[in-house]
């Protein structure tokens, strides 16, 4: 599902027709190489929220490490409750046999395990602690310009050392213990549900032999001026390898992930497996993850989509809600399975025309009858197309497509 850079109606973020803001990036990948075919752009998304100043509650961010942990969120961390989060709360819900409605009720958190709990505010943190208020710790930390790496729930060194070095900063005893005088300084609002200050997403770069600060701000997405004042360098100063600079205002916060690694001819294997079952062509839902992930198990889009199939949290709870009806397992074979499905209700859709099915797939089902084809899908179709025959003779991704 490639990015359109413009508002569309009913796509398969959002299958059931609310509106979304599209994306200018297709995939990034946190293992490998995405293959894609010529025309379709590939690039490092910054995350949008790192310039928005729109309101968020930190503790949804708990939320989305535990639910990202199950694999059943895949987005950003953004600490927003947004249509994916929503959605990926429900499918957990489908998946325990909870009540679906898409609210992180006790009983929902319960089902989380270890990350589901405590709320941030109810204890004392520190080192060793493992739970939601430790991935909303490492959230405002990160929102408070501290490198904390990936968001998991767990205190260990490198949060610790983020806690410490905001303790000095806000001129308090840096004794690494997140207490109420941390918490308040931290997130001033009541239950930490609120904060309206920009965020600037954090990361940190290990300089290599042969960087200048031009390409790695423009690989990551911020400005050398940037780069410089958080480091407190000369931007025309030779940088020396190995040196570790904090990296402020690119990227987006990531979540823990478990990675399948499920080999890309096992994808394949799997992928005709659930087209015959679904009773539609191989070729073509083997096209449509060839340009979608390159056949990666675990590849992660900019805006949550993931899997060989490139379903979003929204696509999967209403293949679950109207397709078949009960929970898919947030597995490689599950990702398929949802992917195959929406693609075969797609073409019952449009009467059985691949290329309306193909561009729905991309634009989404409402948005190709109320606006029509959209240039970039046409693009899409065309690259999906042009895969069909190495995806007929198995040799996508073997070196010729």
């Amino acid at each position: 599902m490639a990015g359109l850079g413009q508002a569309l109606v009913g796509s398969r973020r959002n299958p059931e027709g609310a509106e979304w803001r599209g994306r200018n990036t297709i995939r990034v990948s946190l293992g490998g190489n995405v293959a894609l075919a010529a025309g379709l752009s590939l690039s490092l998304a910054a995350g949008t929220a790192a310039a928005s100043s729109r309101s968020v509650n930190p503790q949804i961010a708990g939320l989305q490490v535990a639910l990202s942990a199950e694999r059943f969120y895949a987005g950003p961390v953004d600490a927003v409750r947004g249509v994916a989060t929503r959605s990926a709360v429900r499918s957990l819900q489908r998946r325990r046999g909870l009540p679906v409605n898409g609210v992180a009720t006790p009983a929902t958190r319960r089902a989380l395990g270890k990350l589901g709990g405590p709320l941030f505010g109810t204890r004392a943190i520190k080192r060793g602690a493992v739970g939601w208020d430790v991935a909303v710790l490492q959230f405002l930390l990160a929102d408070h310009g501290f490198d904390v790496g990936t968001l998991d729930g767990r205190f260990g060194p490198l949060t610790r050392a983020a806690v410490v070095g905001f303790q000095r900063r806000a001129r308090l005893a840096p004794d690494g213990i997140v207490g109420r005088m941390t918490r308040a300084r931290l997130c001033p609002s009541r239950g930490c549900r609120s904060t309206i200050r920009p965020r600037r997403v954090l990361t940190s770069y290990r300089v290599q032999a042969g960087d200048t600060l031009i390409a790695i701000a423009a690989r990551l997405g911020t400005t050398v001026a940037d780069v410089a004042a958080d480091n407190a360098i000369d931007p025309n100063g030779v940088l020396i390898a190995g040196t570790r600079l904090r990296l402020a205002g690119g990227g987006r916060l990531e979540a823990v992930w478990p990675d399948e690694n499920t080999p890309a001819s096992t994808v394949k294997a799997m992928i005709e497996r659930a087209a015959a079952r679904a009773g539609i062509a191989s070729r073509l839902a083997l096209a449509v993850a060839w340009i979608e992930s390159g056949y990666q198990s675990d590849v992660r889009s900019s805006t949550g989509d993931w899997g060989p199939m490139q379903v979003s949290p929204p696509a999967w709870d209403f293949v679950e809600s109207v397709v078949t009806r009960h929970a898919v397992p947030h597995t490689t074979s599950g990702n398929i399975r949802v992917g195959v499905l929406y693609l075969r209700r797609l073409l019952v859709e449009f009467d059985g025309d691949e290329y309306l099915a193909i561009a729905a797939y991309h634009q989404g089902a409402a948005s190709v009858r109320l606006h029509g084809v959209l240039p970039r899908t046409d693009a899409y179709v065309a690259a999906v197309r042009a895969s069909e025959s190495c995806a007929e003779s198995r040799t996508c991704g073997s070196g010729s497509s």
